[in-house]
């Protein structure tokens, strides 16, 4: 799981069955000190984030899959799952 930055959107007009009903945005990693990674995600959205929008990704396949209630299985590794207000860490 991590925090990152919505960056843009992918628009597919054909896609898998498990995407239909969701956004796909692409998310960039945020780092510490709040600039953006190299490293990004393309992401299923399910809190209606935007471009712009610091959010939570789960990153880790079975654990989508799970949120999204796919059984068996399903084409899904990152979604989005909240849009994050503040961050706060401290040191020491």
């Amino acid at each position: 799981m991590y925090i990152g930055r919505v960056v843009g959107n992918v628009v597919a007009t054909i896609k898998h069955p498990a995407y239909v009903g969701y956004k796909l945005l692409t998310v960039a990693r945020e780092n510490l000190d709040a600039g953006l990674d190299s490293k990004y995600d393309i992401a299923l959205d399910t809190v209606q984030a935007g471009v712009g929008d610091r959010v939570l990704v789960l990153d880790e396949g079975n654990g989508a899959r799970q949120v999204l209630e796919m059984e068996p299985w399903g084409p899904v590794r990152a979604i989005v799952v909240g849009i994050v207000d503040a961050v706060e860490i401290t040191h020491g």
